[in-house]
């Protein structure tokens, strides 16, 4: 994502050479999502809903591991990178490579820049720029888009 000097957001563009199965466009009908995912998953994964602030158990995960996509199981940000924001919402200061997308939301009378899944491009949450070091960022994230996976002990 660019900010041009208009102060104007630019959102990363999808990537139209990856293969079929990992361009950010879905391949499952809205009936498959339907079927797939709980009606409050599908209202904010499909239709770009919020969760409740505070509604998420993902909001006091603490154990290591890696937060993927609730819809198509992507894996999108290292707990290594979550941080409590006190917004309500699980945060992390940076994504896994290559994992999410980037467009501008207008609605709700202000500009916001969502996130989304780069794989099925499920809406996640959106991203912010009064996140802690070492980037800036606050990728606020519904936590009813996330599944969370604990990494293996050795």
């Amino acid at each position: 994502m660019a900010q041009h000097s208009s102060g104007d957001l630019e959102a990363d563009a999808p990537t139209a050479d990856a293969p079929l199965d990992e361009r950010h466009e879905t391949l499952k009908s809205e009936d498959d999502w339907r079927h797939c995912l709980s009606p409050d998953q599908f209202r904010v994964l499909r239709q770009h809903g919020t969760e409740r602030p505070g509604s998420s158990p993902l909001n006091y995960e603490k154990r290591s591991g890696v937060f993927s996509c609730a819809g198509c199981g992507q894996p999108l940000f290292s707990s290594a990178t979550k941080f409590e924001s006190g917004t309500g919402w699980p945060s992390f200061w940076a994504p896994l490579p290559g994992a999410i997308g980037t467009s501008v939301d207008d609605s709700h009378f202000m500009r916001r820049v969502e996130v989304h899944c780069a794989r099925c491009h499920s809406h996640l949450g959106h991203v912010f720029t009064d996140g802690p070091a070492p980037t800036g960022q606050r990728y606020c994230m519904n936590g009813i888009a996330l599944a969370f996976q604990v990494a293996e002990t050795k």
